[in-house]
């Protein structure tokens, strides 16, 4: 076998092989189909429930049973999609109209997950066989091999709904996402059949008909102005806010009920939710919370929030749509599979994909069936005729040697070799014509069939052909005929499973929350070894100095008004506004400061913290474990991020030592193997936090900084190295980049 060595550029290989990639995710994965709103798990999973008969009138089946059936012939990416796409399915909290009935832990709106699917059993609803998976045996959409071309499958289920926009869809690919919204089926139906009507509708005489999204957690659309460009253009942001009631107490007290959430808010983020609102009423932000209740359930959301007597609840509502995720953003990106590639489809765009397909499916179905009904007509024609002639057939059977001979005689009149009882028969049978699928019939016809009432049945069944053959017809050659049935089809799905609208859609004011002015005053930072932290006023403080400054790792005083700068060994910077931190009595429970800002005792080490305040105001020294060193302005951190950059390292160098300079005009380096070398501050110079530094002592190969130490030279400092005192002040005096002083015990 020859071979041929291709020579070509390495990054024209990668570009095609990444673009296939791509297209693939897109088309084959993460994206639906405009025309049946499915992705190709979704529409393999149905498909393959279809096949094994788990109808909805049928018991339940095992969901590992359906999982890897459809593995195993339709989707070879693992278990876990396909159970995920299952699941998501049967969720009414995500889904407007669920397309699988399960039976079991499907999970919860609070993000509970489903139970393994070894324990879980489903089903499909009856609107999916209805209007996803009817007369797929009548032709109806294309059938392409699958993985391994050992079975078939649809390209595409005949979805006779606008099922996209019934049930949103949302999905990532490779560059590209789509998070389309759920609408209400009545709604959705009523808008299409008025855009088939009229196709010069605008997309805001569509809203008028169908307002826009409806979620399964209800809700409260607050920018219905802003739905028209959304729904031209395919993409923008709608604004949810949650249900806010106010229930009266006995004893004049009230209490907030909260009844429905974001969409957004579904999952984890109901819990997200709740432990916003309890740092609301830790930080202080609030004071007329005294208690919160999740009493959710089966039957729908009830989240309670107890509040003080006399309570503002106009403020503390406002406080919660600012401040948590009570009003959210859903970001809508109508992407979807077009013609075989992705696109971003406005209203009328989507409608128009779905009228066209609704158009093919009934073309190819109606075709499908005339076609059946013309050939029952050639055979009640022919079997009519035979009970005209029956002496001349039976004679021709009892006068034919076998069946062929009897069957050309029947089609073509050929009567060689068959005996006749007269002449008169034989001209007769000479000029018999009937088509062959006629004459099949003729042979397999039974006696009985010669009944008179089972001639006058037939006759009355070619009749019922006959107006088959026409209303088929006049379907495929009228488009207004075929638009007809197409929306009396609709009419039957709405009438059967629309349901009342649960989504609010309204233009609302902007929430106005004032938040109440802070009283300016200083307090004292505390934090543990442990990493937890408080803050008390300076009376507290005082009193309990002893214990604070014995228990405390950091000890720091600021204003509450602040921030705190934490500078970490992997050079970032993370900062954290005082007035979130928990304040209160001395022995009052502390929190990890991890909880308020980005720090990661796991991947970094605290390595200096200050305030804001006394950053701007001076400059801080960085040193690191093998030796740079520099000084920045503290106006460089002078940023609104959680987390930045504080300075850049070396490969595999950290940061070992920052410092604020005061008064200090010295600096004292202590290596690992016992050197220290003096030397005056202001030999470090000053640089940009982007830069890396200067070497400030010669290390040995295996050598590096242990411990960095400022010193004022009015006072003298004292360490123990080694169990051996040594004054810091009184050794040698050097310079920056030097060896040092080795120290000997």
């Amino acid at each position: 076998m020859s071979q041929e060595i291709i020579k070509t550029e390495y990054s024209d290989i990668m570009q095609k092989s990444y673009i296939d990639y791509a297209m693939s995710v897109i088309v084959a994965r993460a994206l639906p189909d405009v025309r049946d709103g499915l992705k190709p798990v979704q529409r393999r999973t149905l498909y393959d429930m279809h096949e094994l008969g788990i109808r909805s009138d049928r018991p339940y089946r095992k969901c590992a049973r359906i999982v890897g059936d459809t593995m195993g012939k339709y989707h070879p990416h693992g278990d876990s999609s396909i159970y995920e796409a299952l699941v998501v399915m049967t969720q009414d909290f995500k889904k407007g109209l669920p397309l699988v009935d399960g039976h079991g832990n499907f999970g919860s709106i609070e993000g509970d997950g489903a139970a393994a699917m070894r324990y879980t059993e489903a089903r499909l609803q009856k609107v999916s066989e209805e209007a996803l998976l009817a007369d797929l045996d009548k032709n109806i959409v294309d059938f392409v091999p699958n993985f391994d071309e050992t079975e078939k499958e649809p390209s595409v289920l005949p979805a006779r709904i606008p099922h996209l926009l019934i049930n949103g869809a949302e999905g990532i690919a490779v560059g590209m996402s789509t998070s389309i919204p759920p609408h209400n089926l009545g709604e959705t139906i009523d808008a299409m059949k008025a855009y088939m009507k009229n196709p010069d509708l605008t997309v805001e005489e569509l809203l008028q008909i169908m307002p826009g999204p409806d979620f399964p957690t209800g809700g409260i659309v607050v920018n219905k102005d802003e739905l028209v460009d959304i729904y031209k253009t395919g993409s923008g942001k709608i604004k949810i806010r949650g249900k806010v009631e106010v229930e009266k107490l006995k004893g004049g007290k009230e209490q907030l009920i909260i009844t429905e959430i974001p969409y957004t808010m579904i999952g984890a983020n109901i819990g997200k939710f709740l432990n916003d609102i309890g740092t609301l009423v830790e930080t202080k932000k609030t004071t007329d919370i005294v208690d919160i209740t999740n009493q959710s359930s089966k039957e729908g959301i009830r989240i309670v929030l107890e509040l003080k007597k006399g309570a503002d609840t106009e403020q503390l509502t406002n406080m919660l749509y600012k401040k948590t995720r009570l009003e959210d953003t859903f970001g809508v990106n109508m992407l979807a599979v077009a013609d075989g590639r992705p696109e971003t489809l406005g209203l009328k765009q989507i409608f128009d994909h779905v009228i066209d397909f609704q158009f093919e499916l009934n073309t190819r179905k109606y075709r499908t069936l005339l076609n059946k009904e013309l050939d029952k007509k050639e055979i009640q024609e022919g079997l009519i005729k035979a009970c005209d002639v029956i002496d001349l057939i039976i004679e021709i059977l009892r006068g034919s040697r076998d069946l062929k001979m009897a069957k050309a005689c029947l089609m073509s009149g050929e009567t060689d070799g068959i005996h006749f009882k007269s002449q008169a028969s034989k001209k007769q049978a000479a000029k018999l014509r009937f088509t062959e699928r006629q004459a099949t019939a003729i042979l397999e016809m039974r006696l009985y069939k010669l009944i008179g009432l089972e001639i006058e049945a037939l006759i009355k069944e070619h009749d019922a052909t006959m107006k088959h053959i026409a209303r088929y017809s006049e379907i495929l050659n009228n488009y207004d005929e075929m638009a007809k049935v197409i929306m009396q089809e609709l009419d039957q799905y709405k009438k059967s499973y629309a349901v009342p609208r649960k989504t609010v859609i309204e233009n609302a004011k902007e929430v106005v929350y004032v938040e109440k002015k802070i009283e300016e005053m200083p307090v004292v930072f505390l934090m543990d070894r442990f990493g937890y932290c408080r803050t008390v006023d300076i009376a507290t403080y005082e009193r309990n100095k002893e214990a604070a400054d014995t228990e405390s790792r950091h000890v720091l005083t600021c204003r509450n008004t602040d921030r705190l700068c934490i500078f970490t060994s992997n050079g970032k910077l993370h900062t954290v506004k005082v007035q979130e931190l928990p304040f209160g009595k001395f022995r009052d429970k502390a929190f990890p400061i991890d909880n308020y800002c980005n720090y990661d005792s796991a991947q970094e080490q605290m390595v200096y913290i200050c305030s804001m305040e006394e950053l701007l105001l001076g400059n801080i020294l960085f040193v690191s474990k093998y030796g740079m060193s520099k000084v920045v302005s503290g106006m460089e951190y002078d940023v609104r991020t959680k987390t930045s950059a504080a300075t850049k390292l070396n490969d595999g160098d950290e940061v070992l030592f920052a410092a604020v300079l005061g008064e200090q005009t010295q600096v004292v380096l202590q290596s690992a193997e016992g050197y220290f070398l003096r030397f005056a501050v202001s030999e470090i110079p000053e640089k940009k936090k982007a830069a890396i530094g200067v070497r400030s002592m010669k290390l040995g190969e295996k050598d590096s900084l242990e411990a960095v130490y400022l010193l004022d030279s009015k006072i003298e400092h004292t360490i123990h190295y080694k169990e051996k005192e040594v004054l810091l002040n009184k050794l040698k005096l050097g310079g920056r980049d030097q060896k040092g002083t080795k120290i000997r015990c």
